[in-house]
């Protein structure tokens, strides 16, 4: 019965993600689903990402948290349109984007973040009806992730591996990770970088800035 439930609740959430989808389509909008484990860096990429491209593509942010503004706090100093959905749960779904989506101002907006509940299992199973799916592993969360958590790595578009600035001070195989993540997902595209220093932090945006129509 609890299967059957389940089913049927992630039927109806696909249905809302393709509105969802048709939403974007229609405004011209590239919408980024960002995920990750809660510390690996979800905001901390979204923030060096503004930095650098806030002055050419019209950007906006939708955070979801399971409480608390913290993250909205520091990503509204960019003074660009930023919503807070407080989920009380371990993901969003595609009813909670629409809702917000309502709630904002998108005119002229070409890119928009979406900032996921920080959790490796429940986002992946809820489609958003966004333009690609980002997973982010850190370093220090060990190498074993792909594995564990298969199905994030194999829904989404990107893999940023992150806090690479303290590898040598962990327990994580770099390459490893890298084979598992292709031979879940061949056409995941791959990038390693520092938020913290700033390395490779280039080689996503711009390859970020090659994916919107503007």
């Amino acid at each position: 019965m609890e299967i059957k439930v389940l089913e049927n609740v992630l039927k109806v959430n696909e249905e809302l993600a393709r509105r969802n989808r048709d939403f974007f389509e229609k405004k011209n909008i590239h919408s980024l689903n960002i995920m990750s484990s809660p510390g690996a860096g979800k905001t901390s990429l979204i923030v060096e990402t503004l930095k650098r491209i806030k002055k050419d593509i019209k950007t906006a942010v939708i955070v979801g948290d399971y409480t608390g503004k913290i993250d909205a706090k520091r990503i509204g100093k960019f003074k660009i349109p930023t919503l807070q959905i407080e989920t009380a749960s371990c993901h969003l779904d595609a009813n909670m984007l629409s809702q917000a989506l309502k709630n904002m101002d998108l005119e002229k907006i070409n890119l928009l973040f979406i900032e996921n509940v920080g959790n490796l299992i429940c986002p992946a199973e809820y489609k958003l009806g966004v333009n690609k799916n980002i997973v982010i592993l850190s370093t220090p969360e060990g190498s074993d992730k792909p594995l564990k958590y298969p199905l994030m790595f194999s829904i989404s578009d990107v893999l940023i591996i992150n806090k690479i600035d303290i590898l040598e001070s962990v327990d994580f195989d770099i390459e490893k990770v890298k084979s598992t993540a292709l031979k879940l997902n061949p056409e995941i595209k791959i990038f390693s970088l520092s938020c913290k220093t700033g390395e490779g932090i280039d080689n996503w945006t711009i390859w970020l800035k090659s994916q919107i129509k503007v």
